[in-house]
């Protein structure tokens, strides 16, 4: 007496039902299904262009489900204080409780926050960024601190990121945004190399366009390479000559080293100036 397993009776009917399609058939509904597996792993991003308000009120939810849990998800009333917030904040903001109930309501009509109903009366509010912006971990951490203060060099970011993730050096940092970049949700306003600009995404076009004319760039141009300094080649060797060519050269060569030093300088001072106000916004808020 044979016994068969369920296991072995499903086996022979597919295989029944295997061999009696055509294999052109056969290929063509393998290359159907495969065509439909890219097309549901190449989903469309579900992030859209916000205004200022609504980016503000995304910042602080991200950047407070990642410095302080305890206090996470957040009341309307802590949500407020976050957007209006002094230090780590670019522009200062003064919105009210009915400016931020309506944000989160706009925010909630296109699935990036939901309410959450505790145990107490109060409603509170959570984000949903890492399937709305398709990102999560440092690449969140970025996203973060470029929706709270808008446009800064990379180095600026990375000591402003750390403390939401683990940055440790310009070096880890690139690649992240490379990454975003490939997303869409990062824009590089000037050329790479030391003291690059980098901004989010998520600006409203006439804003995006606004901010890339201040570099001197238009949505159309791609970012410039940083150009290599020209090398010293004379074309003769004799002694009246070689002085001459070489201060040439070394005017042409020295030029943008010279002007790059001189906006990183000034980048630098920015930086002091604004780690100043900070420690004095703290200060007082201590006081």
């Amino acid at each position: 007496m044979l016994l068969f397993s369920s296991r072995n009776v499903a086996a022979s009917f597919i295989y029944v039902y295997v061999a009696s399609i055509p294999l052109n058939e056969f290929m063509e509904r393998k290359e159907t299904q495969s065509k439909m597996s890219d097309q549901e792993l190449q989903e469309p991003p579900k992030w859209r262009a916000l205004n200022y308000k609504q980016r503000r009120v995304i910042g602080v939810l991200i950047e407070k489900a990642k410095t302080t849990p305890d206090a996470y998800p957040m009341t309307v009333n802590a949500l407020t204080n976050g957007c209006n917030q002094k230090s780590n904040r670019s522009p200062q903001m003064t919105l009210d409780s009915f400016e931020v109930e309506e944000v989160l309501e706009q925010l909630r009509e296109i699935g990036a926050v939901a309410e959450v109903h505790g145990d107490g009366r109060v409603i509170k509010y959570r984000h949903y960024m890492k399937d709305w912006l398709a990102c999560e971990g440092n690449e969140l951490a970025i996203m973060a601190e470029l929706l709270l203060r808008g446009e800064q060099t990379l180095g600026e970011l990375r000591s402003r990121a750390a403390r939401m993730g683990k940055i440790p050096d310009i070096g880890s940092l690139r690649p992240l945004v490379e990454d975003l970049q490939r997303k869409k949700l990062v824009v590089a306003l000037t050329a790479p190399g030391r003291g690059q600009i980098v901004t989010h995404g998520l600006y409203e076009p006439r804003e995006h366009d606004r901010l890339l004319e201040k570099h001197g760039r238009t949505s159309a141009e791609p970012v410039p390479e940083r150009s290599a300094a020209p090398v010293n080649s004379p074309t003769s060797h004799t002694e009246s000559a070689a002085p001459i060519q070489s201060a040439e050269t070394i005017t042409a060569s020295e030029t943008p080293l010279i002007k790059e030093l001189q906006q990183e300088m000034q980048e630098l001072r920015g930086e002091v100036g604004r780690l100043k106000k900070e420690i004095e916004d703290i200060w007082s808020s201590l006081g």
